[in-house]
This record gives C-alpha cells, sequence and structure tokens, in this order.
C-alpha cells in the first residue's frame, strides 16, 4: 500500500520501521518540525525526522494542518492509507478524509479507557492491572473513532512507563502491519459510552512525592512518572528523582527511611526505591545510588 505516515517521538520509530519492513511504499513521513535542545539550544530533528532521513523518506514538517495549501499537499499524495502514532497535530476533516481508506490510529490504550494524551503513564498511576493498543479509525473527536484491532497485555508489578512504553510500541507496530493487510476485511467496532476516561496531559506538579499518601499510590506515582518527568523527593537539602520502586513489608513514620536500602515509610506502608537519579548525574540502581548519597536509616525525606 501506499502510506502516509504521522509520528513524532520514540514510541512511532518502530511502527515506522515495520512499515518499511513489510513492504509498504512510504509516499511521505510527517512529524513535528525541529525544536531547540540541548546545552546549545541548537534545532534537533524529531526521533521519527532522524529516522525517515536514514531511511531516505520525504519529511515534510507543517506547523498546521488547517491551512487549504497543507490540505491540499496532503490530498496530492494520492495515498492508500494514512497512519498515525502520536503525532502531535489535530487532523482536519479534509486530511482524514484524504487517503482511500482514511486514517488509522495506534492508541496506547485500550478504548475507550484513556482517551487523550498520556494514556501509559495514567494506566499505571491508576493502578490498573492491564492496558493494550488499539488500532483506531479516526474521525473528529478525541481518539473516538471505531476499533479495527486491540490487544490487551498485563502491567507487570514494578513496571515503569518507560518499560511499558517500550512494550507496546512493539505490540503497536505488529497489529498495524496486520491492519493494514487486512483493511479491507475488518469491522470496524464502535467504542462503547460507558467506560470513557481521559489520560490528560501529565503535569510537573504532579511529580512530587507525598510520603502521607499511602505506598500503594507512591508506587504508582514512581512508576508511571518514570522517566519523565520522574517523581521527586527532597533527601536533605538534595532534590532527587526516585525512577523505579516496588512495595514492602514495613511501616513507620511516613517519609522515614527504614533501613539503610532506601526503603521509605509511607502513610500507610512503605516502598522500596530501586532507581533513583541525582541532579546533574544518571540514573542509576539503589546500591549504586546509595555508595554515592548515603541515606541511613530514620533520615527524613520530603523536608
Amino acid at each position: 500500500m501506499r502510506i502516509i505516515f504521522m509520528g513524532t517521538p520514540d514510541f512511532s520509530v518502530p511502527v515506522l520501521d515495520a512499515l518499511v519492513e513489510a513492504g509498504h511504499e512510504i509516499a511521505a513521513v510527517y512529524c513535528q518540525p525541529p525544536r531547540p535542545a540541548g546545552r546549545g539550544k541548537k534545532d534537533r530533528p524529531t526521533p521519527v525526522h532522524a529516522r525517515a532521513e536514514e531511511l531516505g523518506l520525504e519529511v515534510r514538517h507543517p506547523t498546521t494542518l488547517r491551512n487549504v495549501e497543507a490540505q491540499q499537499d496532503f490530498a496530492a499524495l494520492n495515498a492508500d492509507i494514512a497512519v498515525v502514532v502520536a503525532y502531535g497535530l489535530i487532523l482536519p476533516q479534509a486530511v482524514l478524509d484524504a487517503p482511500k481508506h482514511g486514517c488509522l490510529n495506534i492508541h496506547a490504550s485500550l478504548l475507550p479507557r484513556w482517551r487523550g494524551a498520556a494514556p501509559i503513564h495514567r494506566a499505571i498511576m491508576a493502578g490498573d492491572s492491564e492496558t493494550g493498543i488499539c488500532i483506531m479509525q479516526m474521525e473528529a473527536g478525541l481518539d473516538t473513532g471505531p476499533v479495527l484491532l486491540r490487544e490487551s497485555t498485563s502491567i507487570g508489578a514494578t513496571e515503569t512507563t518507560g518499560e511499558l512504553h517500550d512494550r507496546l510500541s512493539k505490540m503497536g507496530a505488529d497489529r498495524i502491519v496486520q491492519a493494514v493487510q487486512q483493511i479491507d476485511a475488518l469491522t470496524p467496532e464502535v467504542q462503547p459510552e460507558t467506560g470513557v476516561t481521559y489520560a490528560q496531559k501529565i503535569d510537573k506538579a504532579e511529580a512530587q512525592i507525598d510520603w502521607a499518601s499511602p505506598a500503594v499510590e507512591v508506587d504508582r506515582q514512581i512508576r508511571g512518572l518514570s522517566p519523565f518527568p520522574g517523581a521527586w523527593t527532597m533527601i536533605g537539602a538534595e532534590r532527587v528523582k526516585c525512577l523505579g520502586s516496588r512495595l514492602a513489608d514495613a511501616s513507620g513514620p511516613a517519609g522515614t527511611a527504614l533501613d539503610d536500602a532506601l526503603t521509605i515509610a509511607c502513610g500507610t506502608g512503605a516502598v522500596t526505591i530501586t532507581r533513583a537519579q541525582r541532579a546533574g548525574k544518571g540514573v542509576q540502581d539503589s546500591d549504586t545510588f546509595l555508595r554515592g548519597m548515603a541515606v541511613p536509616k530514620g533520615t527524613r525525606l520530603g523536608e
């Protein structure tokens, strides 16, 4: 098939690779424009942009698709289908209607649960036991279109957003190849009106750990916000990101280290921090972290 690919971050790259490997013709790749990044604040291409150039594909990064010229340029590609995964721009109806088979979206949740911007983060933070991938026929509403394919997967007890992100990206790549190959045989499934939830964009204000919260909530917060933006706490005068955790069978005054191995008491129960990051340092497992910054039993965190 002749495909327009629309995606921007790392999550989208395996999907582009899978479509190319399956032998489809990529008419053009649409992604967000390069933006200043790094210490020098030089424009840096997005992960999809960089990968598309490596593959020798045409890259387009309009700032909007709402004007007539952009829509005409899109339609002129005469695509059979568009595959959209974490693109970052609203697609107007003229764009949705241009490809012969419309636009398919890969969404990282079991719709209608977790429509919106941060479905992986929100699933972990809410304590969901499973999530998955949906291949959806796009329409004007926010993730409201009928589902063509879905696949579920359990969420691990210590799994982080970063780890789940990588698994779902691979699942999405596999399922979109299947959907494109079987497009004429698939029956769209209208999403039910019950069970709708929205995955609001993550606000950095959510990242500060409140050790008075129950351990299950703190654990979900740490795992759900790892690796970005990273749940954090103060240890002495230093701000430390907590990027991995597991529940611990212990208790004590909230925010107190219960041993010398980063087991921290919460409002009820406790968590053991398994990965952490000091300002200006790399991410470290707890043993390595503690060799550079001791947190002895009785230390108060968050003060």
